[in-house]
Protein backbone atom coordinates (compact mmCIF):
# COMPACT_ATOMS: atom_id res chain seq x y z
CA UNK A 1 0.00 0.00 0.00
CA UNK A 2 2.61 2.71 1.48
CA UNK A 3 4.68 1.71 -2.21
CA UNK A 4 1.41 1.99 -3.97
CA UNK A 5 0.48 5.59 -2.96
CA UNK A 6 4.47 6.65 -3.16
CA UNK A 7 4.18 5.69 -6.59
CA UNK A 8 0.33 7.55 -7.37
CA UNK A 9 1.94 10.97 -5.97
CA UNK A 10 5.33 11.00 -7.85
CA UNK A 11 2.85 9.96 -11.04
CA UNK A 12 0.73 12.68 -10.36
CA UNK A 13 3.20 15.13 -9.78
CA UNK A 14 4.96 14.75 -12.71
CA UNK A 15 2.36 14.91 -14.21
CA UNK A 16 1.71 18.54 -12.80
CA UNK A 17 5.14 19.31 -14.33
CA UNK A 18 4.51 18.05 -17.88
CA UNK A 19 1.22 20.45 -17.76
CA UNK A 20 2.87 23.20 -16.14
CA UNK A 21 5.71 23.17 -18.91
CA UNK A 22 3.09 22.67 -22.26
CA UNK A 23 1.13 25.30 -20.71
CA UNK A 24 3.32 27.86 -22.27
CA UNK A 25 2.48 26.14 -25.57
CA UNK A 26 -0.91 25.33 -25.42
CA UNK A 27 -1.70 28.60 -23.69
CA UNK A 28 -4.05 26.08 -21.45
CA UNK A 29 -3.85 27.06 -18.13
CA UNK A 30 -2.15 24.30 -16.24
CA UNK A 31 -4.49 24.53 -13.24
CA UNK A 32 -7.66 23.25 -15.48
CA UNK A 33 -5.60 20.51 -16.69
CA UNK A 34 -4.78 19.80 -12.81
CA UNK A 35 -7.95 19.96 -11.46
CA UNK A 36 -9.09 17.86 -14.50
CA UNK A 37 -6.25 15.08 -12.92
CA UNK A 38 -7.54 14.85 -9.52
CA UNK A 39 -11.10 14.88 -10.57
CA UNK A 40 -9.93 11.95 -12.94
CA UNK A 41 -7.58 9.97 -9.93
CA UNK A 42 -10.74 10.68 -7.80
CA UNK A 43 -12.86 8.54 -10.75
CA UNK A 44 -10.10 5.76 -10.89
CA UNK A 45 -10.16 5.85 -7.15
CA UNK A 46 -13.63 5.01 -6.40
CA UNK A 47 -13.78 3.17 -10.01
CA UNK A 48 -10.79 0.61 -7.71
CA UNK A 49 -12.48 0.62 -4.37
CA UNK A 50 -9.15 2.35 -3.54
CA UNK A 51 -9.82 3.28 0.10
CA UNK A 52 -9.27 7.36 0.78
CA UNK A 53 -9.44 9.05 4.09
CA UNK A 54 -10.96 12.19 4.52
CA UNK A 55 -8.84 15.16 2.76
CA UNK A 56 -10.70 17.88 3.17
CA UNK A 57 -9.04 19.35 6.19
CA UNK A 58 -5.98 19.36 4.10
CA UNK A 59 -7.14 22.04 1.29
CA UNK A 60 -7.27 25.37 3.26
CA UNK A 61 -3.50 24.27 4.67
CA UNK A 62 -2.32 23.61 1.16
CA UNK A 63 -4.20 26.83 -0.07
CA UNK A 64 -2.17 28.96 3.22
CA UNK A 65 0.81 27.63 2.17
CA UNK A 66 0.84 28.17 -1.19
CA UNK A 67 -0.75 31.47 -1.16
CA UNK A 68 2.20 32.41 0.93
CA UNK A 69 4.68 30.92 -1.50
CA UNK A 70 2.73 32.28 -4.57
CA UNK A 71 2.85 35.79 -3.28
CA UNK A 72 6.75 35.55 -1.57
CA UNK A 73 7.91 34.02 -5.38
CA UNK A 74 6.53 37.19 -7.22
CA UNK A 75 7.70 39.84 -5.01
CA UNK A 76 11.09 38.32 -4.99
CA UNK A 77 10.49 38.94 -8.99
CA UNK A 78 9.78 42.48 -8.63
CA UNK A 79 11.85 45.63 -8.98
CA UNK A 80 11.18 48.75 -7.24
CA UNK A 81 12.66 51.99 -8.50
CA UNK A 82 11.36 55.30 -9.40
CA UNK A 83 10.63 54.01 -12.75
CA UNK A 84 8.33 51.52 -11.36
CA UNK A 85 6.08 53.60 -9.50
CA UNK A 86 3.62 54.59 -12.10
CA UNK A 87 3.34 51.28 -12.60
CA UNK A 88 2.84 49.95 -8.87
CA UNK A 89 0.69 53.10 -8.56
CA UNK A 90 -1.51 51.93 -11.65
CA UNK A 91 -1.68 48.34 -10.40
CA UNK A 92 -2.56 49.14 -7.21
CA UNK A 93 -6.12 51.67 -8.40
CA UNK A 94 -6.59 49.02 -10.65
CA UNK A 95 -6.73 46.08 -7.64
CA UNK A 96 -8.51 47.81 -5.22
CA UNK A 97 -10.83 50.08 -7.08
CA UNK A 98 -12.72 47.52 -9.67
CA UNK A 99 -12.73 44.82 -6.17
CA UNK A 100 -14.87 46.98 -4.59
CA UNK A 101 -17.56 48.24 -7.72
CA UNK A 102 -17.97 44.10 -7.87
CA UNK A 103 -18.34 43.69 -4.16
CA UNK A 104 -20.67 46.27 -3.45
CA UNK A 105 -22.66 45.57 -6.56
CA UNK A 106 -22.67 41.78 -5.83
CA UNK A 107 -23.83 42.27 -2.27
CA UNK A 108 -26.83 44.05 -3.65
CA UNK A 109 -27.76 41.42 -5.67
CA UNK A 110 -27.26 38.70 -3.21
CA UNK A 111 -28.73 40.85 -0.12
CA UNK A 112 -31.66 41.51 -2.58
CA UNK A 113 -32.03 37.89 -3.89
CA UNK A 114 -30.88 35.57 -0.55
CA UNK A 115 -33.07 37.75 2.04
CA UNK A 116 -29.97 38.66 4.15
CA UNK A 117 -28.62 41.30 5.51
CA UNK A 118 -26.19 43.75 3.29
CA UNK A 119 -23.19 43.03 5.36
CA UNK A 120 -23.50 39.31 5.11
CA UNK A 121 -24.17 39.37 1.66
CA UNK A 122 -20.88 41.47 1.56
CA UNK A 123 -18.93 38.98 3.32
CA UNK A 124 -20.23 36.24 0.31
CA UNK A 125 -19.44 38.63 -2.21
CA UNK A 126 -15.75 39.65 -1.24
CA UNK A 127 -14.29 36.24 -2.53
CA UNK A 128 -15.81 36.41 -5.76
CA UNK A 129 -13.83 39.46 -5.86
CA UNK A 130 -9.85 38.57 -5.64
CA UNK A 131 -7.56 38.09 -8.43
CA UNK A 132 -6.24 34.63 -7.94
CA UNK A 133 -2.27 35.34 -7.54
CA UNK A 134 -1.77 31.46 -7.55
CA UNK A 135 -3.34 30.96 -11.07
CA UNK A 136 -2.64 34.55 -12.83
CA UNK A 137 1.48 34.97 -12.02
CA UNK A 138 1.86 31.30 -13.95
CA UNK A 139 0.18 32.24 -16.81
CA UNK A 140 1.94 35.45 -17.61
CA UNK A 141 5.13 34.09 -18.33
CA UNK A 142 5.21 34.64 -21.83
CA UNK A 143 3.94 38.22 -22.13
CA UNK A 144 6.12 41.46 -22.21
CA UNK A 145 7.83 42.03 -19.00
CA UNK A 146 5.72 45.43 -18.19
CA UNK A 147 2.36 42.79 -18.60
CA UNK A 148 3.74 40.26 -16.30
CA UNK A 149 5.38 42.96 -13.55
CA UNK A 150 1.82 44.13 -14.10
CA UNK A 151 0.01 41.02 -13.45
CA UNK A 152 2.11 40.24 -10.32
CA UNK A 153 1.86 43.25 -8.80
CA UNK A 154 -1.96 43.66 -8.80
CA UNK A 155 -2.93 40.21 -8.26
CA UNK A 156 -0.30 40.30 -5.63
CA UNK A 157 -2.16 43.18 -3.88
CA UNK A 158 -5.65 42.21 -4.92
CA UNK A 159 -4.46 39.09 -2.62
CA UNK A 160 -4.26 41.41 0.27
CA UNK A 161 -6.68 43.87 -0.27
CA UNK A 162 -8.99 41.33 -0.63
CA UNK A 163 -8.27 39.67 2.78
CA UNK A 164 -7.96 42.71 4.71
CA UNK A 165 -11.73 43.42 3.20
CA UNK A 166 -12.88 40.15 4.47
CA UNK A 167 -11.56 40.43 7.51
CA UNK A 168 -12.40 43.90 7.81
CA UNK A 169 -16.19 43.34 7.07
CA UNK A 170 -15.99 39.79 9.04
CA UNK A 171 -15.13 39.93 12.35
CA UNK A 172 -16.66 43.49 13.08
CA UNK A 173 -20.54 43.26 13.71
CA UNK A 174 -20.56 46.76 13.59
CA UNK A 175 -19.37 49.08 10.77
CA UNK A 176 -18.30 52.54 12.66
CA UNK A 177 -15.56 55.16 13.11
CA UNK A 178 -14.11 52.59 16.08
CA UNK A 179 -13.59 50.00 13.74
CA UNK A 180 -12.03 51.27 11.40
CA UNK A 181 -9.70 52.48 14.01
CA UNK A 182 -8.87 49.46 15.14
CA UNK A 183 -8.24 48.50 11.56
CA UNK A 184 -5.81 51.58 11.13
CA UNK A 185 -4.40 49.72 13.93
CA UNK A 186 -3.77 46.72 12.81
CA UNK A 187 -2.09 47.74 9.90
CA UNK A 188 0.29 50.07 11.35
CA UNK A 189 1.20 46.81 14.07
CA UNK A 190 2.04 44.54 11.26
CA UNK A 191 4.50 47.15 8.80
CA UNK A 192 6.23 47.79 12.44
CA UNK A 193 6.53 43.39 12.82
CA UNK A 194 7.18 43.73 9.20
CA UNK A 195 9.73 45.98 9.26
CA UNK A 196 11.60 44.06 12.38
CA UNK A 197 11.04 40.75 10.72
CA UNK A 198 12.78 41.31 7.65
CA UNK A 199 15.67 42.77 8.92
CA UNK A 200 16.48 39.70 11.71
CA UNK A 201 15.69 37.40 8.49
CA UNK A 202 17.83 38.93 5.86
CA UNK A 203 20.61 39.23 8.47
CA UNK A 204 19.62 35.31 9.22
CA UNK A 205 19.93 34.82 5.81
CA UNK A 206 23.40 36.24 5.02
CA UNK A 207 25.16 35.10 7.94
CA UNK A 208 23.85 31.35 8.32
CA UNK A 209 26.87 28.47 7.67
CA UNK A 210 24.73 25.35 8.30
CA UNK A 211 24.16 23.10 5.06
CA UNK A 212 20.59 23.77 5.53
CA UNK A 213 20.05 27.49 4.99
CA UNK A 214 16.46 28.03 3.17
CA UNK A 215 14.22 25.63 4.60
CA UNK A 216 14.16 27.46 8.34
CA UNK A 217 13.75 30.76 6.52
CA UNK A 218 11.04 29.79 4.70
CA UNK A 219 9.60 27.80 7.72
CA UNK A 220 9.86 31.15 9.77
CA UNK A 221 8.12 33.36 7.16
CA UNK A 222 5.09 30.82 7.03
CA UNK A 223 5.25 30.97 10.93
CA UNK A 224 5.01 34.89 11.04
CA UNK A 225 2.21 34.98 8.59
CA UNK A 226 0.02 32.22 10.94
CA UNK A 227 1.04 33.69 13.97
CA UNK A 228 -0.17 36.92 12.31
CA UNK A 229 -3.68 35.35 11.62
CA UNK A 230 -3.71 34.48 14.59
CA UNK A 231 -4.54 37.97 15.91
CA UNK A 232 -5.96 38.66 12.70
CA UNK A 233 -3.18 41.11 11.20
CA UNK A 234 -2.95 41.48 7.34
CA UNK A 235 0.37 38.92 6.97
CA UNK A 236 0.68 39.45 3.58
CA UNK A 237 1.76 42.60 3.64
CA UNK A 238 4.55 41.22 5.75
CA UNK A 239 5.62 38.60 2.88
CA UNK A 240 5.42 41.23 0.06
CA UNK A 241 7.68 43.36 1.93
CA UNK A 242 10.31 40.77 2.88
CA UNK A 243 10.01 39.42 -0.98
CA UNK A 244 10.75 43.09 -2.59
CA UNK A 245 13.59 43.62 0.25
CA UNK A 246 15.30 40.35 -0.66
CA UNK A 247 14.93 41.06 -4.53
CA UNK A 248 16.06 44.74 -4.87
CA UNK A 249 19.12 44.39 -3.04
CA UNK A 250 21.02 46.19 -5.56
CA UNK A 251 19.10 49.41 -5.49
CA UNK A 252 19.42 49.38 -1.49
CA UNK A 253 23.21 48.78 -2.23
CA UNK A 254 23.80 52.66 -2.32
CA UNK A 255 23.01 53.22 1.36
CA UNK A 256 25.63 52.44 3.90
CA UNK A 257 23.58 50.60 5.98
CA UNK A 258 23.19 47.70 3.52
CA UNK A 259 26.73 46.74 4.77
CA UNK A 260 25.68 44.82 8.02
CA UNK A 261 23.21 42.55 5.75
CA UNK A 262 27.01 41.50 4.02
CA UNK A 263 25.25 42.46 0.56
CA UNK A 264 27.72 40.64 -1.60
CA UNK A 265 27.01 37.18 0.32
CA UNK A 266 23.31 37.71 1.08
CA UNK A 267 23.03 38.37 -3.19
CA UNK A 268 23.74 35.19 -3.56
CA UNK A 269 21.75 33.28 -1.31
CA UNK A 270 18.70 35.10 -2.19
CA UNK A 271 19.39 33.47 -5.72
CA UNK A 272 19.43 30.62 -4.61
CA UNK A 273 16.99 31.24 -2.12
CA UNK A 274 14.83 32.29 -5.04
CA UNK A 275 14.91 29.21 -6.96
CA UNK A 276 14.03 27.14 -3.63
CA UNK A 277 11.32 28.93 -2.86
CA UNK A 278 10.21 28.33 -7.23
CA UNK A 279 10.58 24.30 -6.52
CA UNK A 280 8.81 24.37 -3.19
CA UNK A 281 5.72 27.10 -4.71
CA UNK A 282 5.68 24.25 -7.78
CA UNK A 283 4.70 21.73 -5.57
CA UNK A 284 2.29 22.95 -3.21
CA UNK A 285 0.29 24.58 -5.98
CA UNK A 286 0.02 21.66 -7.77
CA UNK A 287 -1.04 19.42 -5.02
CA UNK A 288 -3.63 21.89 -3.82
CA UNK A 289 -4.76 21.77 -7.48
CA UNK A 290 -4.96 18.47 -7.79
CA UNK A 291 -6.63 17.87 -4.27
CA UNK A 292 -9.09 20.21 -4.97
CA UNK A 293 -9.77 18.31 -8.10
CA UNK A 294 -9.87 14.90 -6.40
CA UNK A 295 -12.45 16.73 -4.06
CA UNK A 296 -14.95 17.55 -6.69
CA UNK A 297 -18.60 15.80 -7.51
CA UNK A 298 -19.76 16.55 -11.21
CA UNK A 299 -23.12 17.38 -9.89
CA UNK A 300 -21.73 20.72 -8.20
CA UNK A 301 -20.09 21.46 -11.29
CA UNK A 302 -22.65 20.63 -13.73
CA UNK A 303 -25.28 22.54 -11.04
CA UNK A 304 -27.97 24.61 -13.15
CA UNK A 305 -29.37 26.74 -9.96
CA UNK A 306 -25.89 28.27 -9.72
CA UNK A 307 -24.48 28.62 -12.97
CA UNK A 308 -26.34 31.55 -14.15
CA UNK A 309 -24.84 33.45 -11.39
CA UNK A 310 -21.52 32.30 -11.94
CA UNK A 311 -21.92 33.65 -15.60
CA UNK A 312 -23.17 37.19 -14.19
CA UNK A 313 -20.29 37.45 -11.51
CA UNK A 314 -17.53 36.61 -14.54
CA UNK A 315 -19.10 39.30 -16.90
CA UNK A 316 -19.54 41.79 -14.24
CA UNK A 317 -15.80 41.46 -13.31
CA UNK A 318 -15.25 41.83 -16.95
CA UNK A 319 -17.22 44.76 -17.83
CA UNK A 320 -15.83 46.62 -14.33
CA UNK A 321 -12.00 45.75 -15.48
CA UNK A 322 -12.69 46.65 -18.86
CA UNK A 323 -13.67 49.99 -17.38
CA UNK A 324 -10.59 49.95 -14.88
CA UNK A 325 -8.12 49.38 -17.71
CA UNK A 326 -9.71 52.38 -19.91
CA UNK A 327 -9.52 54.97 -17.30
CA UNK A 328 -5.97 53.75 -16.38
CA UNK A 329 -4.79 54.12 -19.88
CA UNK A 330 -3.37 50.72 -19.96
CA UNK A 331 -3.58 48.02 -22.65
CA UNK A 332 -6.97 46.10 -22.94
CA UNK A 333 -5.20 43.20 -24.61
CA UNK A 334 -4.45 40.75 -23.03
CA UNK A 335 -4.64 42.22 -19.55
CA UNK A 336 -8.70 42.19 -19.58
CA UNK A 337 -8.95 38.65 -19.54
CA UNK A 338 -6.21 37.90 -16.60
CA UNK A 339 -8.33 38.08 -13.56
CA UNK A 340 -9.22 34.69 -13.06
CA UNK A 341 -10.31 33.27 -9.49
CA UNK A 342 -8.87 30.78 -7.79
CA UNK A 343 -7.40 29.75 -4.53
CA UNK A 344 -7.70 32.76 -2.63
CA UNK A 345 -11.75 32.77 -3.67
CA UNK A 346 -11.41 29.55 -2.24
CA UNK A 347 -9.78 30.02 0.88
CA UNK A 348 -12.11 33.18 1.42
CA UNK A 349 -15.25 31.01 0.74
CA UNK A 350 -14.41 28.40 3.45
CA UNK A 351 -13.04 31.25 5.94
CA UNK A 352 -16.97 32.65 6.21
CA UNK A 353 -18.52 31.57 9.50
CA UNK A 354 -21.57 29.28 9.99
CA UNK A 355 -23.59 32.19 10.99
CA UNK A 356 -23.01 34.81 7.79
CA UNK A 357 -23.06 31.34 5.09
CA UNK A 358 -26.11 32.30 2.42
CA UNK A 359 -27.84 28.84 0.77
CA UNK A 360 -27.17 30.58 -2.42
CA UNK A 361 -23.38 30.93 -2.13
CA UNK A 362 -22.13 27.49 -1.82
CA UNK A 363 -19.06 25.26 -3.60
CA UNK A 364 -21.13 24.60 -7.13
CA UNK A 365 -21.15 28.84 -7.43
CA UNK A 366 -17.49 28.91 -6.09
CA UNK A 367 -16.25 25.96 -8.54
CA UNK A 368 -18.40 27.14 -11.52
CA UNK A 369 -17.03 30.65 -10.92
CA UNK A 370 -13.34 29.85 -11.30
CA UNK A 371 -13.69 27.42 -14.03
CA UNK A 372 -15.59 30.34 -16.34
CA UNK A 373 -12.63 33.29 -15.20
CA UNK A 374 -10.13 30.38 -16.02
CA UNK A 375 -11.69 29.30 -19.35
CA UNK A 376 -12.36 33.53 -20.12
CA UNK A 377 -8.40 34.37 -19.04
CA UNK A 378 -7.10 30.98 -21.41
CA UNK A 379 -9.58 31.77 -25.08
CA UNK A 380 -8.33 35.65 -23.84
CA UNK A 381 -4.42 34.93 -24.11
CA UNK A 382 -5.13 32.24 -27.29
CA UNK A 383 -6.97 35.41 -29.56
CA UNK A 384 -4.39 37.24 -28.33
CA UNK A 385 -0.76 38.22 -29.57
CA UNK A 386 1.42 35.41 -28.58
CA UNK A 387 4.39 38.49 -28.57
CA UNK A 388 5.11 41.81 -28.82
CA UNK A 389 8.51 42.67 -30.15
CA UNK A 390 8.81 45.59 -28.46
CA UNK A 391 8.57 45.58 -24.60
CA UNK A 392 10.20 49.11 -24.25
CA UNK A 393 6.60 50.55 -25.87
CA UNK A 394 4.93 48.46 -23.32
CA UNK A 395 6.99 49.47 -20.11
CA UNK A 396 6.28 53.46 -20.73
CA UNK A 397 2.91 54.67 -19.04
Amino acid sequence: MTTTIIIIICSLLLLAYVFDISSALTKIPSVILLLILGWIARLLANGLAFYVPDLNPLLPILGTIGLILIVLEGSLELELNKQKLPLIGKSTLVALIPMFIVAFTLAGMFAYFGFATYQTALVNAIPFCVISSAIAIPSVRNLTVFNREFIVYESSLSDIFGILFFNFIALNETINLLSFGYFSLEILIIVVISFFSVIALSLLLSRIKHHVTYTPIILLVILIYAVSKVFHLPGLIFILVFGLFLGNLDELKRFSWIEKFRPEKLDKEVKKFKEITMEATFLVRAMFFMLFGFLLEANEILNLDTLPWAFIIVQLVIIVRLIALWLAKLPIMPLLFISPRGLITILLFFSILPQQAMPMINKSLVIQTILLSVLVMMFGLMFSKKTETNDETNAVI
